[in-house]
This record gives C-alpha cells, structure tokens and sequence, in this order.
C-alpha cells in the first residue's frame, strides 16, 4: 500500500489526561505478542468512531483557542476599564483641586472689587486708572472662573464616556466568553465519552486475541522534511526506560508518554511495520523496523492504523492511544529495541535526540 507525508493533527495541552504510569506488570506470563490481526480496513463501525474521535479533538483544538483568544481581549479590554477608571479618579481629584481654586478666584475677586458694583467701583475710583485696573481684575478674575468650569465639565462628560464604553466592551467580552467556555465544556464531554467508546471496542478486541483490522485515519499531506519526531505530538513523559516497580517483572523497558485515549500516535522515522498485534501484555500494538536497523514499538493502544509489511513515513499516523493491555491508565508505551522482541531495548530518550527528535 502507498504511504504519504502527513500534516500532524495537534491536540490542545488543554485536553491531556496525566494518568497512570506501566507497562508489563511483575506476574504477567506474556510478553506481549499476542496474535496479529490481517483483516484488512477495520470495521465501518471502527472507522467511524476513530475518525469521530479526531474530529472531535480538531472541534476541540478550536474551540479551546477561541476561548483562550477571547479570554485574553476580555483581559485587554478590562485593563483599559481599570486604566480609564483610575484616569477618571485622577481627574476627579483635579476637578476638586479646580474647585478649591474657584473659591480662592471668588475670594480674591471680592477682595479687589470683583464684590462691589460697577456704579459704585465709578464713584469711588480716585482716578481712571483705579477705575481700569479694577475692572481688569474682574474681568480675569470671571474668565478665570469660566475656563476652569468649563474644563471641569468637559473632563467629567470625556472620562464619564470613556469609562461607560470600556465596561460596556468587557461585559460584551465576558458575556461571549462564557459562551465558549460551554462550547468547549460541550466538546470535551462527547469527546471523552466517544474515546472510552472507542477504547472498548480495543478492549473486546485484545480479551479475544484478534485485531480487527486497521482502522484508517484521515491524515493530511504534510511537506515536513524531519527525518524522525517524537511518536506523539503533545505529551507528559511519565514511567522512563529502566524504572522499577512492582508493574513490571524486572525494569520498564520503554518511555511512556501520558495521553488521552484517541491521541494520533506516529511512525517516529521511515520504516516498514513487522508486528501488528491485539493480546498479552501490551494489548494493542504495532512494531515498526526502521531503514537503520532499530525498531520501535507502540503500546496500549486503542486502535491501529496500519497492518502489517506495510510501509510507512516519518509522522504518519500508525494508531490511536488507549490503554489495553496490561495498563493502569491511558498511556502510550513506547520502545527502541535492537530486534524487534522484548528484551532488546535501549533508552529511548537520547535515541531520539541523537536523531534530532529530543522529548521536552
């Protein structure tokens, strides 16, 4: 079957379950072969489910972006509420300033005449002079007073005005908000219910020994020139190569990376998968030979993409991540071996580094 590049499907961080850490518990008999499953494309039921379970994750991305984007002009909009709020404490304060200076104005103005009449300030003037000057200190004096009435009224009606349209803005933006924010909430909900769905149908499928086939995934092209990435896109490391515990029988051999159920997992470079398998310890799995020599393995799974002597590219889509097997959460186990059975790994961490895929 002809492989392609890929585009990756990105599921938000947002939506990541950090749940349990395994892989092959002590008492476990098998070694996670199992039988592989050669019935071509999976189920139209299978299919579906898949396919409904990434379209919810895309809705899912989006819809979560909206709400961080709206999130952050609702944060925007109600700092400028604040900034106009504290601009119109500050000229409130400067308008009782204005008023304190419009009694001194007043209080000056009757202390130079601006008190006694125009017929009187005549009569009692020694000269024209006297007569002008005095005018002219009641004439600055009201003209003082007018300015600073008017600056005052025209501050108070601008800020006012500002103030009212800023926190207009920030309740229009927190009201639509929390719109998205059910939107969302509604997403994640039939998300979360079609994975353990899906994730049931792997179950049935592993308790019986058989794959049902590959479920194909609807993958775009993608013009990435990586020769190898990580096997999924957003991730928490948990369980690491040579850990101990009583899950397994001697010492963890691979990384796990903890996912939601459903998550995209990836051929890490180019290859040719040799292993596509449904019971044992490792549940679903699929194991891929690269053009160097190593093989990598896929573990846990809820559904394979694949079947086997298939080839495949750097990125492709391979499966969706569950938890069969013999796992204590949603997780993908993942192995580097030098042969393609158990026994064989190496530490896949600086494996991937060293090929220009290091795991944050």
């Amino acid at each position: 079957m002809c492989s392609y590049r890929r585009r990756l499907l990105v599921a938000p961080a947002l939506l990541c379950v950090l749940v349990g850490l395994v892989a092959r518990p002590a008492d476990a008999a098998g070694d996670g072969k199992g039988t592989s499953g050669h019935n071509g494309t999976g189920t139209g039921g299978d299919s579906t489910l898949s396919a409904q379970v990434l379209k919810l994750y895309e809705d899912a991305a989006v819809a979560t972006g909206r709400y961080e984007a709206g999130r952050k002009r609702a944060e925007v909009q109600r700092a400028k509420a604040l900034r106009v709020e504290a601009l119109l404490d500050r000229e409130r304060r400067e308008i009782g300033v204005m008023h304190k200076d419009l009694g001194r104005i007043a209080r000056a103005q009757y202390r130079n005449g601006g008190g006694v009449p125009l017929t009187a300030q005549i009569i009692l003037a020694t000269s024209p002079e006297q007569l002008m000057r005095g005018q002219h200190v009641f004439s600055q004096a009201n003209l003082a007073v007018a300015n600073s009435i008017e600056k005052s009224r025209r501050a108070e009606v601008r800020l006012a005005g500002d103030e009212a349209k800023a926190a207009a803005a920030w309740q229009v933006l927190e009201k639509r908000n929390a719109e998205l924010a059910d939107l969302k909430e509604g997403i994640e909900d039939k998300l979360e219910e079609a994975r353990w769905e899906l994730q049931g149908k792997a179950d049935v499928s592993v308790a019986a020994g058989s794959c049902p086939g590959a479920v194909r995934l609807d993958q775009k092209e993608t013009d990435s020139t990586s020769a190898w990435v990580t096997p999924v896109a957003r991730y928490e490391l948990s369980a690491a190569f040579g850990s101990g515990g009583k899950r397994w029988a001697k010492r963890h051999t691979g990384q796990d990376f903890a996912v939601p159920i459903g998550t995209p997992v990836r051929a890490v470079g180019d290859g040719r998968v040799v292993k596509v398998a449904c019971a044992g310890a490792f549940g679903m799995e699929v194991v891929v030979r690269h053009t160097d020599g190593y093989y990598t393995q896929y573990a846990h799974l809820a559904s394979v993409a694949v079947d086997q002597d298939e080839r495949v590219d750097t990125g492709q889509w391979i499966g969706q991540s569950g938890t069969t097997g013999n796992s204590t959460g949603p997780h993908l186990h993942f192995e580097v071996r030098v042969t393609p059975e158990l026994g064989s790994g190496v530490d896949p961490v600086p494996w991937l580094s060293e090929r220009g895929a290091p795991l944050g």
